[in-house]
């Protein structure tokens, strides 16, 4: 079957920081970052499908459909559109987004569904993959990483993705509290509050022979958005204190400008019974939870 008879389809995970330094605002308004970037995995992903049409069209669905949006502002379509320019070519694409990673929740979504559209299209238009690493970076600070879909340093604004091949085998619940927390005001409260004056890149990064050494580690850096967060959605502070009182944990933290928080526990079936400790919380059963392993994007 040629790849003009046949549809396409890729995992879109969700991006977890496991560290984020943030630097002060440069003059372009934007921030250097230093943070370990891993991806989710069954449980805590979108998917994309992708097959051959006229012009380009979105279809989205899934629980989180209504809040992802099928619109000209959704990150697939202005994916697809820049690569459809950046690379001359004339076919179109009939995109079908199964949306369940929440949205505004510090995981990447919308970048990692983007980061799937280049791939996809990459492929079913037969270009050179240079022209989605081109044009990834002015789509969003998260798509170059989530474009290697390795683990990984992001670094500068983002466009510099160091990909790191020793990570240890990790386990994590992710849960959000169902509450949105837009990267704008948490970015502009660190400025405010003078963030960043001390901020450099971690080199070297040390080796890590498990998860546990890892998670010790990480306890010793940051996420310097995390109070911000918290200051403007409170709800990710219970979070935390949830993920810190569970079973066999490791380590929990927020990721991104939140609100989902995640926590590395020893193995996936505590990962797993953390989920169905939330699942039976009256309080919080409402909140989004997954319960997976964090490592490069699924094939």
């Amino acid at each position: 079957m040629s790849i003009a008879e046949k549809s396409l389809g890729r995992f879109a995970p969700a991006k977890v920081n496991l560290y984020l330094h943030v630097g002060p605002p440069k003059e372009n308004g934007r921030h250097d970052l230093d943070s370990l970037v891993v991806f989710g995995g069954i449980g805590a992903t979108d998917h994309l499908r992708a097959e051959p049409a006229d012009e380009l069209c979105l279809q989205v669905t899934g629980p989180q459909a209504a809040q992802a949006g099928a619109g000209e502002d959704n990150l697939v379509l202005k994916a697809a559109r820049a690569l459809q320019a950046a690379s001359g070519t004339r076919k179109g694409a009939r995109l079908r987004l199964d949306k369940h990673l929440p949205v505004a929740a510090g995981i990447g979504g919308g970048s990692s569904d983007a980061a799937a559209a280049l791939r996809l299209l990459t492929e079913l238009w037969e270009i050179d993959p240079a022209h989605a690493a081109a044009i990834a970076p002015g789509l969003g600070g998260d798509v170059p990483v989530a474009l290697a879909g390795v683990p990984a340093l992001m670094r500068g604004e983002g466009e510099h993705v160091t990909p790191l091949p020793a990570i240890p085998h990790l386990s994590a619940a992710l849960i959000n509290p169902r509450v949105p927390c837009p990267t704008g005001p948490v970015f502009r409260a660190h400025d405010a509050a003078g963030g960043g004056a001390g901020f450099r890149e971690i080199d070297p990064l040390p080796a890590f022979p498990d998860a546990k050494s890892l998670a010790s580690w990480l306890a010793a850096q940051r996420n310097d958005l995390e109070a911000h967060a918290i200051a403007r959605v409170p709800e990710i502070a219970d979070v935390l204190e949830f993920l810190r009182a569970q079973r066999s944990v490791l380590f929990a933290r927020m990721s991104g400008s939140g609100a989902t928080c995640f926590a590395l526990f020893e193995d996936l079936a505590s990962a797993e019974r953390a989920t169905v400790v939330l699942g039976n919380d009256a309080d919080r059963k409402h909140w989004w939870s997954a319960a997976t392993r964090l490592g490069p994007v699924l094939e």
